[in-house]
Formats: structure tokens, sequence, C-alpha cells
């Protein structure tokens, strides 16, 4: 039998003498230790520079770095600022009212969907899930257009009614509404899987005691699957709060300041503070991380086990007449969520002017014309926005792929020590915004002598750092679908570790690696947070550019980007779908 067979990383309990074992044990102290190095250049340095630049007055451009000049009294100074706290408090507010509509909407839906005879189930299960696939800009713009209290689509529609009743979505209600109702699908996920696994027996023993079916789902349903409402209750919280697309748009012009907004703001000042906006930027770090803890100890924490050994089929609950009534309010939510923000970008992007006197001139085709795509694809910025974005998307699905399974089968196929470590630090961006990723990257590189800033490889680098636990998480659960010993058949055959990846590990999983780096392409196209500190007018990306057009107050440009921009990502997606049907499956991301 050839000896290769010790070459495997961790496996040294194969080597059938104790020189190869050592060997075995030496490879893999070396891979741990690089991927380590890897981790801690992708993660650790810059989180580390901006705990440093949190710590610090002076300026890193200007000025460079100084130990001596590090102390707590800046950051206890920005964290009694006055501004920051009415960020903070703004943030709080937004996500919390956003999170509680999310809620109500999600579960909702979740429970006409799986536990009521509604007709039409699978085409709202599957619409329901479309607000998740759309751009937190994109659809701050389209509600931006819908709701401006002085030119919004809906409030001359009112007019043309003879309404006098206006609504204003440039206010801390307009962001919370636009939070619930595209956030909504967080929730859903969450409660339907809780749902199906739920023993409807408990719900039957409660009818048979005479409660009604409205006080059974209020008394026993609900709170069965509390864990689920809680969890997936964090998590949109926690997405909302690193969002910035949204209250950028419909919150600037009320003067509505979050967190993101804020940190973003500091560092377009002049000069820029980049130390103010990194120590803001761990506010945000310090209060995701204690939500994402409290996630985790929701989840393990109390014991609402609703699953029993015996079979069982999740019931149907029969609405009677009722059922149309729940059908027509799936179909309106969904019709306000996708139908309707989607004919407002239309309109505002082929009508030649959006003012629109009365309701018939809304209807008038000599208004509508191609201009703004020709005048769109005749600027050269757009299109270098595009080439730009595809670059950064195919070097961040390249590199995130193949670190992601390198990573992934480290943790779960392998005993190489140092794993739980690489297992700890991949984790670490979970609570980390997508705008704290940029603010900390920005801190970390734009001094340095080796030109990553000002680069497409820095801002891959980010959305690498920023989904790895995603993809790390998703290849993992297709990797552990692998029985161990088809590899071990492998080693005893006479194979090496790199023969039995690619010969055995990687085909069995090339479904789930390919629609993780497919996933991860798209989440770079749609991603804004991290984008905003990194880009350089060389650099520009799809998202920037859009954000460009809206603040430029250029609207039909901006209508017409958001759809080229929602008409790529749904290309992809379909692309992604098709992928995962070859066996895994991975759910979209955050990103703002």
């Amino acid at each position: 039998m050839p000896n290769n067979t010790t070459v495997m990383p961790g496996m040294e309990a194969a080597a059938p003498d104790n020189r190869l074992g050592g060997r075995a044990r030496l490879v893999g102290r070396i891979w741990s230790l690089s991927l380590l190095a890897l981790l801690s250049f992708l993660v650790i340095y810059p989180v580390g520079m901006l705990l440093l630049g949190a710590a610090t007055s002076r300026n890193p451009v200007v000025d460079g770095v100084s130990w001596d000049d590090v102390s707590s009294s800046h950051f206890i100074t920005v964290l009694t600022n006055p501004n920051v706290l009415l960020a903070l408090s703004n943030s709080l507010i937004a996500c919390s009212g956003g999170t509680a509509l999310a809620v109500a909407i999600g579960l909702f839906f979740a429970w006409i969907v799986v536990r009521t005879n509604t007709p039409c189930k699978a085409l709202i299960a599957g619409a329901g899930m479309l607000p998740l696939f759309v751009p937190p800009l994109v659809a701050g713009v389209a509600w931006s257009l819908l709701g401006s209290p002085k030119t919004g689509l809906l409030n001359t529609l009112f007019a043309a009614m003879g309404l006098s009743w206006r609504i204003d979505l440039y206010s801390m209600t307009g962001i919370i509404s636009v939070f619930g109702m595209y956030y909504a699908p967080y929730v859903y996920m969450f409660t339907a899987s809780a749902l199906r696994n739920m023993d409807p027996s408990l719900e039957e023993a409660a009818e048979i005691s005479g409660a009604s079916a409205l006080r059974t789902m209020f008394t026993v349903t609900f709170p069965l699957i509390l864990p689920a409402i809680i969890s997936s209750a964090l998590l949109s919280f926690i997405v909302m709060l690193g969002i910035y697309g949204i209250p950028a748009v419909l919150g600037s012009s009320a003067n509505i300041s979050v967190l993101t907004t804020y940190i973003f703001a500091l560092t377009v000042w002049t000069p820029p503070l980049y130390n103010t906006a990194a120590a803001v930027a761990v506010i945000l770090m310090v209060v995701t991380g204690f939500l994402v803890w409290l996630q985790g100890k929701v989840i393990s924490g109390r014991s609402f086990t609703t699953v029993a050994g015996k079979a069982f089929r999740p019931r149907a609950l029969n609405l009677g007449p009722w059922r149309f009534l729940t059908l027509g309010l799936a179909i309106l939510y969904l019709f306000v969520v996708v139908v309707l923000p989607t004919i407002t970008l239309c309109i505002a992007a082929f009508r030649k002017f959006l003012f629109i006197r009365n309701l018939p001139a809304l209807f008038d085709t000599k208004q509508y014309s191609l201009g703004h795509f020709e005048k769109l694809f005749a600027n050269t910025a757009t299109i270098d926005s595009i080439i730009n974005t595809m670059e950064v998307g195919i070097i961040t699905a390249l590199v995130g792929g193949l670190l992601s399974f390198a990573i992934g089968y480290t943790i779960t196929r392998s005993r190489a020590p140092g794993r739980k470590m690489i297992d700890l630090i991949v984790t670490i961006p979970v609570a980390i915004p997508g705008l704290v990723i940029g603010v900390a990257y920005l801190w970390a590189w734009i001094g340095t002598p080796f030109g990553l800033y000002g680069t497409l490889w820095i801002l891959a680098l980010a959305f690498v750092a920023r989904f790895l636990p995603d993809t790390v998480k998703a290849l993992s659960t297709s990797l552990l679908q692998i029985h161990k010993e088809l590899e071990e058949a492998a080693w005893i055959s006479g194979r090496g570790m790199l023969s039995t990846i690619t010969s055995i590990v990687l085909p069995l999983a090339r479904p789930g690696v390919v629609a993780a780096m497919t996933l991860l392409f798209v989440l770079a196209i749609r991603e804004l947070g991290s984008s905003l500190f990194l880009y350089t007018s060389g650099t520009i990306v799809m998202a920037v550019q859009l954000l460009n057009f809206y603040e430029g107050g250029n609207t039909g440009l901006t209508a017409a980007f958001s759809l080229v921009q929602m008409v790529l990502l749904g290309v992809l997606i379909s692309f992604t779908t098709w992928l995962s049907r070859g066996g895994s499956s991975a759910s979209v991301g955050r990103s703002g």
C-alpha cells in the first residue's frame, strides 16, 4: 500500500508508523497555521485596526498611526456625543418598529401557508420571498418615488381620486414600514419551518377542550414556536441595523440620522473624520455582536420540544370562506411590496419627466421614451461600474468559494489542530455589519504601502470577509452529507489528501460549491455598505453608482439603473436556483 495515505491533515490516527504519523501532524499544523494567517489578514487585522482607530484622535491618512496616542478618552468623547446618541436612538427605534412589523407579516404568512387551507399557497410562499432579493437601496428608491409627500405617485393618485389623505415616507414611519415589508421573509423562513415540525395533536387537544381556532393560535401554536419567532426577530433586527440604503434614501430629507448614515457622513466631511467614524462603527459592531450572542442564547436556551418520535402530518386548518380573505391579504401584500414598486420604477425609468399633472397624464404615451436608458449607457461611469462589479463579483466568488471550501473541509472533515479557532474566527463577521467592514478595511489599508487600497481587490476581499460565515455554513452542510467511509476507502486504495479531495469530495460537493460561489457573486453585486468606503473613481461599482444617481437628483437615471440591477440580479438568482437543484441550498445573506 502506498504511504501517501498519511498526508491527510489531522488524520494521524491512520498512520502506519510513528514517523509518518508525525509527518501528518506536521502537515496538519502547517495547514491550520496557513488558514489562521489568511483569516487574520482578512478579519483579525482589519477589526484590530478599527478598534485602534476608535481609541485614537489622530488622522491615519495625514498623521499615520502612533501607539502613544491610544487612549479611551476619544472613544468616551464620541460615545457621549449627542449626535451619536441621537443616531443610535433613531437606529434602535427604526429597527425595533421594522422588526415588529416584519414579525407580524412574516408570522401571518407562515401561518396561512403551513397551517391553513388558503388557496395558491405555493405561489404565496414563492412570491413572498422575492423582497429578500431586492437590494435595499433599490427598495428605498422605489418607495421614495411612491411616497414622496409632494410628487409621490401614490399621492398623485389620491389627488386624482379626490382624496385629501396623503402619505409621507420621508419619515421614521416610512423607514419602519419599508424595513418591515422587505425583511418579513426572514421571519417567514424561521417560523414556517417551526410550524411544519410542530405536532398538530397539541392544537387538536386545545380545540377539544373548547378553545377557538384564534385562541388556539395565540395560546398554543405561537407560544410553542416562540424560539423561532424570537430568533427570527433578532436576525431581522441585526440585518436592519446594518442597512444603509433605505435610511439614506428615506431619512435624509427628514434629517433622520441612523448609525450607518452617520458613519458615512463622518467620512465625507472635510477633512474626513475617519477616527470618529471608527469609534461609531465600534458602537454599531458591539450592539450587533450583543444581539448575535442573544440570538444564540435563545436558540440554545429554553426547551420547546414539539417533535416526538411518532410520525405526523402538519394540519391544515379549514378556514371555510375566510380562506379567500387570507388569500386576498396575501395578494395585497405581494402587490404592495413587489408589483407596485416595480411598476413605479418602470414609470420613472421610461417617462421623460416624472412630474404627473393628473391621472390621464400618467397614461399619455407621448411622455414615455427610452431616453433615460440611452443616457444611462452613454455614461462611461455607468459602463465602468457594471464592468467593475462583474470583475469584483468573479474575484469574490472564486476566492471566497475556494477559501470557504478549504475552511469547511478543515472544520467538518479533519482533525487538524486549531480547527476550533478557525471556526471561531470565521464566525466573527456575523456580528460585523457591511458598513463596519468597509470602515475597518479603509482604516487598515488606506495608509499601507502595498497598494491594495484603490484597487478592485480590496472590495473583493472585504466582500469575502463579509460573507465568509454564510458560505462556510452552506458548504459545511454539503460536506457533512458526504459519508466519511468514502474518503477512508480512497485512503485505503492508496490515494493521498489532494487526490481524495479532488476525485471524491469535490465532485460530490460540487452542487453546493457552485451554488455558494454563485451566491457570493450575487451578494457582491448588491453589496453597498462595504463599497461606500472602499471605492475610488476608477473602481466604482453598480451599487455606489446608483446611489450617486439618486443623490444627484436624477430620478429617471436612478430608476432606469435600478431596473438594470434588478434584471441582472434576477438572472443570477435564477441561475443560482437552477444550480442549487443539484443538491445544496444556501440562503441570501445580509447586504445593505
